[in-house]
């Protein structure tokens, strides 16, 4: 892994998080925003943009694809895509952790 995959953007955080399991684009976005509640919304070239660029690294792959009218294709985190989400987990709470300083201030 590279610097500059880390850190994550919250939608390639929010994405990889919902490829836990395999996920098409439109129930990634239903999935984020239910996460979320409601506060990140991704349009659909945000979403197509970040799959593209997450396959290209290898961050995820496609599990299938359907072959019918839409080519509907269902993705899935690789385990690179899950150690970079583990990186970005760690960084997250190293952030958290130190913010906790505040309250002895």
């Amino acid at each position: 892994m590279s610097e500059k995959d880390n850190p994550l953007t919250e939608a390639f955080f929010y994405i990889l998080l919902s490829l836990r399991h395999p996920n098409h684009g439109y129930g990634v976005i239903q999935e984020v925003e239910e996460l979320t509640k409601g506060r990140v919304s991704l349009g659909a070239g945000t979403l197509y943009g970040a799959l593209q660029t997450m396959q290209k690294r290898g961050w995820i792959r496609v599990v299938s694809q359907e072959t019918e009218s839409r080519k509907k294709k269902e993705y899935i985190i690789t385990e690179a895509g899950k150690e970079v989400f583990e990186t970005e987990r760690a960084r997250l709470a190293e952030l958290l952790g130190n913010a906790g300083l505040m309250d002895r201030a």
